[in-house]
């Protein structure tokens, strides 16, 4: 399958339903299910490189998998919220609930992994380490890109002077590639070709020509609040979350990043899920999974003997 299908589902949420869209690859019955979720602005296309080599991998040893790639609310296909403060962790864990159930009801799922970037990952943690939730199974094998449960403060207040305020409308992709390129320095070496496979999914087309970014600017409202005392708050959730994860963990870093601190990363090793780290040089926050070797750390930790699960 060289192109991925898109679906849509209803979720529940506190001023009405919103619809959220997913994007499946690969065998739509498989058992085996992975899915891929992205960081704060981005989209589940961002995944198709990876997605078509999970698929291939899969192929090649006689299985069959079921790679699915949500746009969060707020952002791709995704219904934009009434109520901006809505932007926050407990509607996108909730919408991952409902997802789920409804790829359960579609398909059963027998092996659950998950694979998210940044936001994605914290959503991941979440879903894995919150115990009671109605998950149809716990994930086996998890993929955390770029992100711990310590958020340094610093990256924080980088992503709140850009967050929100990208231009109402651009005149071509390669304007929005251009603009786009010069928020994420830290994807590392991106080329000119990929960079606008990467935007196109980022943008939709204006009646009266243009493009406009297909992210709610109101994504910002919540993450303008936020504060060094908020955030330390909330890095001791996750890091309860994290300790009661009982999947195997695969921790990604870019070497030069931000957000993920290699102190965070070694505590990561230490305890809960004992995390194993892969760290690329030349890399901020965060890998776009890809590159070559980036495409292959994940493809060989979800794939290779992947029966033997807890």
């Amino acid at each position: 399958m060289s192109e991925p299908t898109l679906h849509h589902l209803d979720c529940p949420g506190s001023t009405g339903q919103h619809r959220l869209a997913w994007w499946q690859w690969g065998a739509a019955q498989a058992a085996h299910v992975i899915v891929c979720v992205h960081g704060l602005m981005r989209q589940g296309r961002d995944f198709d490189v990876l997605a078509r080599a999970l698929v291939a991998g899969a192929g090649a040893q006689g299985m069959g998998v079921r790679v699915v790639c949500p746009d969060v609310v707020g952002r791709g296909q995704s219904a934009w919220l009434q109520d901006p403060m809505g932007y926050q962790y407990p509607i996108y864990v909730a919408d991952m609930l409902t997802l789920l159930a409804r790829l359960h009801a579609l398909a059963p799922i027998a092996a659950l992994d998950w694979v998210g970037t940044s936001m994605g990952g914290i959503i991941g943690m979440l879903v894995a380490g919150m115990p009671g939730l109605p998950l149809p199974v716990a994930p086996g094998r998890m993929v955390l890109n770029d992100v711990g449960p310590t958020i340094e403060w610093l990256a924080i207040q980088r992503i709140q002077q850009y967050v929100g305020k990208g231009p109402e409308r651009v005149d071509s992709v390669e304007a929005a590639a251009a603009y786009l390129r010069a928020l994420s320095t830290g994807f590392g070496p991106i080329s000119d070709a990929d960079w606008l496979v990467l935007t196109r999914p980022m943008l939709q087309a204006l009646p009266e020509g243009g493009w406009r970014l297909c992210s709610d600017p109101a994504i910002a409202a919540p993450l303008a609040g936020v504060t060094a005392e908020a955030l330390a708050q909330g890095d001791a959730i996750l890091w309860q979350a994290y300790e009661q994860i009982k999947a195997q963990v695969l921790l990604l870093r870019g070497a030069d990043s931000d957000l993920l601190a290699p102190a965070t990363a070694r505590r990561m090793g230490q305890c809960g899920p004992r995390a194993r780290l892969i760290e690329f040089a030349g890399v901020g926050h965060a890998p776009m999974l890809i590159a070559d070797d980036q495409v292959r750390a994940v493809t060989d930790f979800l794939l290779l003997a992947a029966d033997a699960r807890p």
